[in-house]
């Protein structure tokens, strides 16, 4: 699956997606670029999208997209990676076009 990671994202995140083609809005030239014109740019090129924005799902019309969204509760990363389990399990059943927000503690 090709993965792209948000700016808002800790790029050590990545780790924990194995086997998966992961890069981020850093990598790629696109710091800065507003929510909505990031979805359509990540949606010509990636499977799915993770970010910790939590105001994404009020801005933008997610209707049928075939971009995947992660949404993850936090930023941190020592709390990104304790919750590891849950975050592959949710890349690994999540489908085109679905949005998910997971909730880690």
């Amino acid at each position: 699956m090709r993965v792209l990671l948000d700016e808002c994202v800790p790029w050590p995140m990545h780790k924990l997606l194995a086997g998966h083609d992961c890069t981020s809005t850093q990598w790629r030239g696109w710091k800065g670029i507003k929510n909505g014109d990031l979805i359509r740019l990540a949606e010509q090129e990636f499977d799915l999208f993770i970010t910790s924005d939590q105001n994404l799902r009020y801005q933008q019309n997610l209707a049928g997209r075939r971009l995947a969204i992660l949404e993850l509760s936090t930023t941190d990363l020592r709390r990104i990676l304790t919750a590891s389990g849950d975050i592959v399990a949710a890349v690994a059943t999540i489908g085109s076009g679905d949005f998910r927000h997971l909730e880690i503690p």
